[in-house]
C-alpha cells in the first residue's frame, strides 16, 4: 500500500512555483514596465522612476487606496536594488522584532545597506514608530512604508519628514483591462492554459465595478474562470457569470452611448424640477454602472448656476465644494458628497435669470450690435484736440446708498431679470430700488 501512494506521487505532475497562490499575486508585476495605472509616478523622467532606477532612493511612503501597488513597488524595488530587503507588517511586528531587524541591519550596515519594508505602517502605534526614528535617521535602515491612510495624519511627523511621501491612484478601467488581459495571456503565471475567453463585456463590467482595485479584479477574474464550465466545447466568460462572481448586478449603462446621455438628461432634469428623490435616484444608477464621479460633479458645478443661480448663491459654493470633494476622497466615500449636493440643488429655489442674461448678451454680441466702451469707463482718458471733454467718471461709494445716475452702456438694455424667487427675490428688489433712485437724479 505505501508503494501504491509513493508511485501515484511520484507519477503526478509537479507544480509549479508559479502557479502556487492566489491569481493576484502570482500575476504581481516584476518590474517598472509592467506596473499599470501610477504613470504620474512612473513615467520615465518622473521623480521615483529615476530613484528606483538609480538605486539613490531614501526613506518612501507609499500611501493610496487598496489595490494599486504600494506592495509591488516596493517588490519591484527589493528586485532591483543593491541592498538587503527586510519585510515586516504593521500587523504582525511588535517592538522587540522591529528592533531585532534593526540591529541585525546596524551588524551589517558597513557591508550591505537594509531596506526595510513595513506594509500597513499606519497601525504601528507611536512606540513602534518611535523605535524606528533613529534607525531612520542614522541610515542604519532605509525605510519604504505602504499605507491606505493619510501619512501625514496617521505616522509620525518625523518619520515623514524624512521621508519622500508618493500617492498612488486608483487603477482606472483601462489599466484593470490591461492586468486582466496579461492574466487571460500568461500560461505560467496566469489562467491561459484555463482555455477560458473573457469577452470584453465582462472586462468593461469587472473594471467598473472592482473600484481600481487590481487585487480585487483578478480574484474575482479567477474565481470566475475556475468555477465556469465548459459550454459546448468552450468555456466563456460573460457579463452575467461576472456579475454573479462579484455579486453585482449589471446596470444598463453605457458611459459612452444613449444610457449615459439619457441618464445624465434625467439626473439634472430632476434636480431642476426639484425632485429630490428622482435626483438620487439617477445619481445611485449612474454611480452603480460606473460613471465617473468627477463628470457627475462638473453637471452639479453647472447646474448651480444654470438652475438655482442667485435664488440660492450656496448653491455653487456647495457644489464647488462637492467637485472638491471628490478628487480629495475619492469613491466609494465620494458618493456620499454627491448626495449632499443633488440633494441641495434639488431641493434650492430655483432661478435660471443669470443664465438666461449671459445667453441674451452673448447673442447681442455675435449679432454684431458690439457697443464701444463710454468714455468715462475708460481706463486711460486721452483728450483729442479739438473734441468735446468726456464726462467725468462717478465713483459710487461717494453717493449715498452707492448709487449714481451714469451710464454703463452706450445703449442701455435690460439682461439680467432676477426672479421672485428665494434670495433674488431680495436682489430683484433692491434692483429696483437702485433704479429708482438712480432716475431721480439724472
Amino acid at each position: 500500500m505505501d508503494d501504491l501512494f509513493e508511485r501515484e506521487e511520484a507519477e503526478a505532475e509537479p507544480v509549479s512555483a508559479a502557479r502556487l497562490g492566489p491569481l493576484a499575486a502570482r500575476m504581481r508585476p516584476q518590474n517598472l514596465e509592467e506596473i499599470v495605472g501610477q504613470e504620474h509616478l512612473l513615467a520615465p523622467g518622473r521623480l521615483l522612476r529615476r530613484v528606483i532606477e538609480s538605486d539613490r532612493f531614501t526613506n518612501l511612503i507609499f500611501y493610496g487606496p487598496p489595490g494599486t501597488g504600494k506592495t509591488t513597488l516596493a517588490e519591484v524595488i527589493a528586485k532591483t536594488t543593491h541592498r538587503r530587503f527586510e519585510r515586516t507588517s504593521g500587523v504582525m511586528s511588535n517592538v522587540a522584532q522591529l528592533r531585532a531587524l534593526c540591529e541585525k541591519a546596524r551588524t551589517l550596515r558597513s557591508t550591505i545597506g537594509t531596506v526595510l519594508f513595513v506594509d500597513e505602517i499606519h497601525r504601528f502605534n507611536k512606540s513602534q514608530q518611535d523605535v524606528l526614528l533613529p534607525y531612520v535617521e542614522d541610515g542604519t535602515v532605509t525605510l519604504i512604508g505602504a499605507t491606505t491612510h493619510h501619512p501625514g495624519i496617521f505616522i509620525n511627523t518625523p518619520l515623514v519628514s524624512r521621508s519622500l511621501v508618493f500617492e498612488l491612484h486608483a487603477l482606472g478601467p483601462e489599466a484593470i483591462k490591461t492586468l486582466l488581459a496579461r492574466a487571460m495571456a500568461d500560461k505560467e503565471r496566469g489562467l491561459g492554459e484555463s482555455g477560458a475567453v473573457l469577452e470584453p463585456e465582462a472586462a468593461d463590467f469587472l473594471a467598473q465595478v472592482c473600484e481600481g482595485d487590481g487585487r480585487r479584479a483578478l480574484t474575482a477574474l479567477e474565481i470566475a474562470v475556475r468555477s465556469t464550465p465548459e459550454t459546448g466545447g468552450a468555456r466563456r466568460i460573460t457579463a452575467e457569470v461576472m456579475a454573479e462572481c462579484v455579486q453585482r448586478r449589471i446596470i444598463a449603462y453605457d458611459k459612452d452611448e444613449d444610457q449615459h446621455y439619457d441618464t445624465i438628461s434625467a439626473f439634472i432634469k430632476s434636480i431642476r424640477g426639484s425632485d429630490p428623490d428622482a435626483a438620487i435616484y439617477w445619481l445611485a444608477k449612474m454611480l452603480e454602472g460606473g460613471e465617473d464621479p468627477r463628470f457627475i460633479a462638473r453637471r452639479l458645478v453647472i447646474s448651480a448656476s444654470e438652475d438655482i443661480g442667485n435664488a440660492d448663491p450656496r448653491g455653487l459654493t456647495v457644489a464647488v465644494a462637492a467637485m472638491q470633494a471628490v478628487e480629495f476622497v475619492g469613491m466609494p466615500e465620494a458618493r456620499i458628497n454627491l448626495a449632499q449636493a443633488t440633494t441641495y440643488l434639488a431641493s434650492a429655489p430655483k432661478s435660471n435669470a443669470a443664465y438666461l442674461a449671459v445667453d441674451e448678451a452673448l447673442a447681442d454680441v455675435r449679432s454684431g450690435r458690439v457697443q464701444p466702451v463710454p468714455e468715462h469707463l475708460k481706463n486711460v482718458h486721452v483728450q483729442a484736440e479739438g473734441k468735446a471733454a468726456a464726462p467725468a467718471y462717478k465713483y459710487p461709494h461717494d453717493y449715498e446708498g452707492t448709487a449714481v445716475a451714469q451710464d454703463y452702456l452706450t445703449i442701455p438694455k435690460t439682461y439680467y431679470r432676477p426672479k421672485a424667487a428665494g434670495y433674488e427675490e431680495t436682489i430683484a428688489k433692491r434692483l429696483a430700488a437702485l433704479r429708482e433712485r438712480k432716475e431721480q437724479h439724472r
